[in-house]
């Protein structure tokens, strides 16, 4: 991947509007509704905002919401087939996007075919290895098996058996044969260190280059990108502080965030973002819309790999609630089709647009050393380092206007040395 990457991260069976519910999950071939083609009108759409990859969320057969999965190799039926989605990578890579794919190790749906013969067969399955279980305990099946953070509908993998290792690289393998360039390992915080370390090395002597990106959300995330091999890991700390420090007018949150995500970047790039399918929109979470550019204007200039969410380019709203089905709000399609764009979805995507392309001029970004120059609770500058580059961002959430000094070095960018915030301003000044 290049330096001067920056992500788009969709959701497919959210934002293609499919059922929440597979009408046969696992079943006979046929029955397919081809949704996945009318992403390939979206692409030009996302050539124009900027951005450099996709990374589709679940696309595989499941049960309900894609995490469930029943069948790796085969497309959900909800989606389209495996030619519809080797189309669509075939469209992205014509337009210089490269593609990743979520992939779900920790466990899979209970439609699964090997969990449906342990069901069938009991002990007598020769896939009882498959899974933790426990004959000796009662449950719901007549056993007690692991699952997903208490989700009975997603059975936990053994990933003791050297099996469940060799399925894991297939089905990447499979894709990667296809044309994938990278993969989003979800839960990637719950899976055994040694397990991601040996499905890292074996796929990428399929492909040497692989992006592996990590699902981490507490934790140390130096350790675990370096151990298991992982191009990178969520940035939930990051995400967070930003938030919450423009929510609270507390800045000292942020730059101590930013303070531990420089050390991070000394060791890899993480993966950066403002919302994702788990969370809620960024304009929603955002107490006054008009932090919106200053939690953007961060995104695109801290170091790290920056991914955009579905929606987010177009000011969506949605929030994540904790209960089933929470997530509906934040897995639609934005709110306005392609060349549709009006109003205030056409101002928010033109600013994404612009600073997505002040970034990816200045790859150098994504590995500079990040300086804080002045902290207040309500006012912040900062400023990105390499070599003779720098990029200077000053942030306020006050309400009156705010005066920022500016380096002389970026005098040919402003003109003057002083320069004026509104109220709750923001300014980014980058060398070229």
């Amino acid at each position: 991947m290049d330096a001067s990457d920056v992500w788009y991260h969709l959701f497919p069976l959210g934002f293609l509007e499919a059922e929440e519910v597979n009408p046969d999950p696992g079943g006979e071939p046929g029955g397919v509704t081809h949704r996945l083609p009318a992403l390939v009108g979206w692409l030009d759409y996302l050539v124009d905002l900027g951005v450099t990859g996709v990374l589709l969320g679940p696309v595989f057969e499941s049960e309900t919401h894609g995490y469930d999965t029943v069948d790796p190799l085969r497309i959900d039926r909800r989606l389209g087939d495996e030619a519809d989605l080797v189309a669509l990578i075939e469209e992205c890579h014509r337009r210089s996007l490269v593609v990743a794919l979520d992939a779900v190790l920790h466990h899979v749906g209970r439609r699964h075919p090997y969990f449906q013969d342990v069901l069938a067969r009991g002990e007598q399955s020769a896939y009882c290895d498959w899974f933790e279980i426990d004959f000796s305990q009662p449950g719901h099946d007549g056993f007690a098996y692991a699952n997903f953070e208490g989700h009975g509908q997603l059975v936990k993998l053994n990933h003791a058996n050297p099996l469940v290792l060799d399925w894991a690289v297939n089905f990447a393998s499979y894709w990667i044969e296809r044309g994938v360039d990278a993969y989003r390992l979800d839960a990637a915080y719950a899976l055994p260190t040694p397990f991601v370390s040996a499905f890292a090395n074996r796929v990428r002597g399929l492909r040497s280059d692989l992006f592996l990106l990590g699902e981490v959300i507490h934790g140390d995330y130096v350790r675990t990108a370096k151990r298991a091999r992982l191009s990178s890991v969520t940035q939930y700390e990051l995400w967070k502080a930003v938030w919450s420090s423009l929510n609270d007018g507390n800045f000292f949150e942020l730059a101590h965030a930013i303070q531990r995500h420089t050390g991070f970047c000394e060791r890899f790039r993480p993966w950066t973002f403002l919302s994702n399918h788990d969370t809620t929109h960024i304009a929603t979470q955002l107490e006054d819309s008009r932090h919106c550019g200053h939690a953007l204007a961060l995104l695109m200039t801290l170091p790290g790999v920056p991914a955009v969410y579905a929606g987010d380019e177009q000011s969506a709203r949605g929030r994540k609630y904790d209960r089933e089905g929470g997530d509906a709000e934040v897995r639609r399609p934005p709110p306005q089709k392609p060349n549709e764009l009006s109003g205030e979805q056409l101002a928010s995507y033109q600013q994404h647009q612009q600073l997505i392309a002040a970034r990816r001029q200045r790859p150098w970004l994504a590995t500079g050393e990040v300086n804080v120059v002045e902290l207040q609770n309500r006012q912040m500058t900062y400023e990105v380092l390499s070599g003779d580059a720098r990029a200077f961002v000053a942030l306020s959430t006050d309400d009156a206007p705010t005066t920022v000094q500016l380096p002389p070095d970026l005098l040919h960018v402003a003109g003057n040395v002083d320069t004026h915030l509104p109220p709750r301003g923001w300014g980014v000044w980058a060398s070229d």
